[in-house]
C-alpha cells in the first residue's frame, strides 16, 4: 500500500492513472546502481537553451518530473585539472553505465572502469577523492510547464550516495525509496533542493505530490521523445554542441588489481539578472567548496514559484 505521507502535503491524492509503479522506477529501483537543460551554480539553478543562459531560480529548490534516466550511473573522467579559462572539451573517458569506457572515448582509461586505475580512492586532485567521476544524467520535465519542453540534468556524485531522512533523499536513495512506498519517480513533482547543511552546491530529493491525468500524459508523451533518450546518455558539454576533443595526456597506467573472491505549478525561472554573468561551461569540477549559501526559506506548495520569464 502506499503511504501518502511521503508527499510534503498530506492532501496529495493520487488520480486513476498514477496508482501503479510504473517501469521506470521499478528499473530504477532494480539496479545498482543538443540543446536543453538545467544547471546549478553556487545556489542557483538556471534554464540553458543551446548554451545560452535563459532565466534563473535562486529559491533554493525547483519542482520537476523525473521522465527518463539510464539504469545505473554514469561516469567521467578529465585528465587535464579544470580551467575555468579554457575552452570546453569532451570529456577524456566516460561510461554512460559505469561498466566500460564508451567506444567513442578518445582517450580510455581502461578496459573496464572497475580495474581502471582512475577508479582508486586517491587518484583524484591532491590525492584526494576518486580521479573518474561519479554522475547521472537525467530528463526532465519543469512543474508548471505545459509545453512539456524536455531539459538535461546532471546529478553529481554528492547529490547521489548517502542515506535519507524522513522522506528526504540524494538521488540513489530516493529512486528506491518511492517504488518502496508504492510511487514512481514519473509519476510524482520531486523537489530539487539544495542541501543548506552542505557548503557546496548538494541537491537532496523529496516528492511533493502525485501528478495529475493531465500531466501524466505530458510525462508520457515526453518518454517517447528523442530528446528524452538522448539527453540521459550525453555529457553536458556535448549538449551544448561542444565537439572539442582533448588534447592527449599521458596518464600513468598502474597495473590492475588483482580481483579475489569475497569471504547502494507555475513556470519556475525568473528572467536572467543583467548584472550576473552566466557561469563558464566547466571542463571538470573544480574540488574546492564553494562559500555557503544563505539558507532558502521553504515554501507552501500553494506559492510555488510561479515567475519563469524571459527576456
Amino acid at each position: 500500500m502506499s503511504n501518502l505521507s511521503i508527499f510534503q502535503q498530506s492532501t496529495s491524492v493520487a488520480p486513476s492513472r498514477a496508482r501503479e509503479v510504473s517501469e521506470l522506477s521499478k528499473s530504477l529501483a532494480d539496479s545498482g546502481g543538443g540543446g536543453s537543460r538545467i544547471v546549478m551554480n553556487k545556489g542557483v539553478f538556471r534554464r540553458m537553451i543551446n548554451g545560452k543562459e535563459a532565466g534563473k531560480v535562486r529559491d533554493g529548490f525547483i519542482n520537476v518530473v523525473v521522465v527518463n534516466a539510464l539504469p545505473k550511473v554514469s561516469r567521467q573522467f578529465y585528465a587535464k585539472a579544470y580551467d575555468p579559462n579554457g575552452e570546453a572539451t569532451l570529456p577524456d573517458c566516460w561510461s554512460n553505465l559505469g561498466s566500460a569506457p564508451e567506444s567513442t572515448a578518445t582517450n580510455a582509461q581502461s578496459t573496464a572502469c572497475v580495474s581502471c586505475p582512475q577508479n582508486i580512492d586517491g587518484s583524484g586532485q591532491n590525492g584526494k577523492g576518486r580521479a573518474c567521476r561519479f554522475m547521472r544524467r537525467v530528463a526532465i520535465l519543469l512543474e508548471g510547464d505545459t509545453t512539456g519542453h524536455v531539459y538535461q540534468f546532471n546529478i553529481p556524485s554528492k547529490s547521489l550516495f548517502g542515506k535519507g531522512v524522513g522522506n528526504t533523499h540524494p538521488f540513489e536513495s530516493y529512486k528506491n525509496f518511492l517504488p518502496a512506498n508504492g510511487e514512481s519517480i514519473d509519476r510524482v513533482v520531486t523537489e530539487m533542493r539544495f542541501d543548506e547543511n552542505e557548503t557546496g552546491d548538494v541537491l537532496k530529493f523529496t516528492a511533493v505530490r502525485h501528478l495529475t491525468d493531465d500531466e501524466i500524459d505530458l510525462v508520457e508523451t515526453a518518454q517517447k521523445s528523442v530528446e528524452a533518450k538522448r539527453f540521459v546518455q550525453l555529457t553536458a558539454a556535448a549538449v551544448d554542441g561542444v565537439k572539442k576533443l582533448p588534447l592527449a595526456v599521458e596518464v600513468k597506467q598502474e597495473p590492475a588489481p588483482v580481483v579475489q573472491k569475497a569471504k547502494p505549478k507555475g513556470p519556475q525561472f525568473a528572467a536572467e539578472d543583467e548584472d550576473e554573468p552566466a557561469p563558464a561551461e566547466p571542463v571538470k569540477r573544480a574540488s574546492k567548496k564553494s562559500e555557503p549559501e544563505a539558507p532558502a526559506p521553504k515554501k507552501n506548495l500553494a506559492d510555488v514559484v510561479s515567475a519563469w520569464s524571459e527576456e
